[in-house]
């Protein structure tokens, strides 16, 4: 069963869906939740991950995601997985990293249909010249995101 959840941050409203096994998608949302917004377990443990987060401090994400997207978009969001809490890189060294920087618009643009913020962060590409360019989610959350995790120890473990 597909399911809709909201979840409050500092920031703006999260509106995540999924179903019981995996995520599909966190987005910011303009839109307060309705009375009957369903939230199953996965839902209720990635909200409580993400208190961690805006509250404490702390980036562990371990809930299945499931994006969907092109192979090459796939390829673009699996790359982001690796940029560490903390730390920015620019489309260019996106691009590069992806094996091709003359791909640099084709990564970016994939960086910007990433259906899953935070969580796969692509508020972490930043511009060449360390500018913040495009943040589906608005220029001003990109900037909180990204003090706030100046601060935070990662706890990933890969």
């Amino acid at each position: 069963m597909n399911f809709t959840s909201k979840y409050l941050t500092e920031i703006g409203w999260l509106e995540i869906k999924g179903n019981h096994q995996e995520i599909h998608s966190v987005l910011f949302s303009n839109q307060e939740p309705s009375e009957s917004d369903y939230q199953p377990e996965i839902a209720l443990k990635l909200i409580s991950q993400l208190e961690d987060y805006f509250k404490k401090g702390e980036w562990k994400f371990d809930v299945n995601l499931n994006p969907s997207g092109t192979d090459f978009q796939q390829k673009v969001w699996n790359e982001l997985l690796k940029i560490p809490c903390g730390k920015t890189i620019s489309y260019h060294e996106l691009a590069k990293n992806l094996g091709d920087v003359k791909r640099i618009r084709a990564a970016a643009s994939a960086n910007g249909k990433n259906p899953i913020c935070l969580l796969i962060p692509c508020h972490r590409v930043i511009g060449k010249d360390g500018s913040l360019t495009g943040y589906a989610g608005g220029i001003h959350r990109k900037k909180f995101l990204l003090e706030l995790e100046k601060g935070i120890k990662s706890l990933e473990l890969f």
